[in-house]
């Protein structure tokens, strides 16, 4: 086999592990609420936790990217990652859960920026689309993580017992995999943070991210409460687990649909399935109303963040892992806000008056696409003059 088809085979292992390693988190916190007894506002006080910690790592892991092959900061990240996924099952206290998840955040931003520069990287030398399918291996990795969660909810695994099984898989899928990865990517431009006037190209990509991931964070963390508190169903996975289904397949169609219709169309579309989604799991909350609502959100939300990480990295101002390191500050930020803002409007309001938040989110990803896209069709103009930082 060729070299780079075994780097697209062993960086796909990674989107795939990382998947399930996130959604063993995911679906073990209405464990987790249960455990310590939070209410709603509590629990997202607690969820906020992650995305500050990720944001942290934001200007790390571009550092660690303009310094290193991504790689080495993908395949370090991700071995500690797995550890903190450990010890957020032996944690008993709120505050070493709180110093757990702040570890696990951390070590999966630098993980995601790094991987995700490994993709732009060998799309590049398969000269067509194949970031989406690397991304439909993650949310099929989250499937599989679901339904293992799933069992272990069912057979009543205790916590502890069922993240540690996970992170010692996680363990020997990184040092199985790390030599076949990608070497010797680093570049030498577009490196430098230019501080200055806005980048116009990146600031929408940005923005698009921003409402994905109040979207996309909010139904990972919130979904298996919603069956829960709203529909009693004992067990809480199913509305995750076919969240994650029709994000898969989503996201192994999301190359070929962009091909046939286009990016633009993509975005509108995407718009319009949150949309009706979540309208239809708000307004008729029965189980299969739900299931059916949380599907149409889940194949709206799949294509929004590998589509626009991979205009990030055709960026001609900021190298790739530059590029979409910035776009994904957005990202942390949408996460920052997303679960948080669930948990204190369903404390105020209920929890399905706060999931409308969600379809909020998604129904703005039309004007900001279609503000992206006249933008990019502009001429360019000279910028002003920029304060570079080392």
């Amino acid at each position: 086999m060729e070299l780079r088809g075994k780097q697209r085979i062993f960086l796909s292992v990674f989107f795939f592990i990382s998947g399930f390693a996130f959604s063993t988190w995911a679906s073990r916190i209405p464990t987790i609420k249960t455990f310590y007894g939070f209410n709603d506002a509590e629990m997202g006080s607690v969820l906020l936790a992650m995305p500050v910690s990720s944001l942290i790592g934001l200007p790390i892991s571009g550092w660690l990217i303009s310094r290193f092959d991504s790689r080495i900061p993908l395949a370090v990240a991700f071995g500690i990652n797995s550890l903190a996924l450990a010890c957020i099952g032996l944690a008993h206290t709120p505050m070493l859960l709180l110093i757990t998840i702040s570890v696990f955040a951390f070590t999966m931003r630098i993980f995601s920026i790094a991987v995700n520069t490994q993709t732009i990287t060998l799309q590049k030398y398969y000269q067509k689309k194949i970031i989406g399918s690397f991304h439909g291996l993650w949310s099929s990795g989250g499937i599989a993580g679901v339904g293992f969660s799933t069992l272990m909810v069912a057979f009543a695994v205790p916590i502890e017992v069922h993240l540690a099984i996970v992170a010692v898989l996680c363990l020997c899928v990184t040092l199985f995999s790390f030599p076949y990865l990608l070497k010797n990517d680093r570049t030498s431009k577009g490196n430098k943070l230019i501080l200055g006037k806005p980048d116009p190209y990146i600031l929408y990509l940005g923005v698009l991210v921003f409402f994905a991931a109040v979207c996309e964070g909010g139904m990972f963390d919130w979904s298996g409460i919603f069956f829960r508190e709203i529909l009693h169903v004992e067990i809480f996975t199913y509305g995750y687990l076919v969240f994650m289904v029709f994000m898969a397949l989503s996201r192994f169609l999301s190359d070929r649909i962009i091909e046939k219709i286009g990016i633009p169309t993509t975005y509108f579309l995407s718009s319009v399935m949150i949309v009706a989604g979540i309208g239809l799991a708000v307004v008729f909350p029965t189980l299969w109303t739900v299931l059916i609502g949380f599907s149409l959100t889940g194949f709206g939300t799949a294509s929004v963040v590998p589509m626009t990480y991979a205009l990030a990295g055709a960026s001609k101002k900021y190298s790739p892992g530059l590029a979409i390191s910035i776009v994904a500050t957005y990202a942390t930020v949408g996460m920052l806000v997303g679960p948080p803002l669930i948990g204190y409007l369903s404390h105020a309001f209920g929890l399905r008056i706060a999931f409308v938040a969600f379809a909020v989110s998604g129904l703005l990803f039309i004007p900001v696409s279609q503000l992206f896209f006249r933008h990019r069709q502009a001429p360019e103009q000279v910028p002003d003059q920029p304060q570079v930082l080392a």
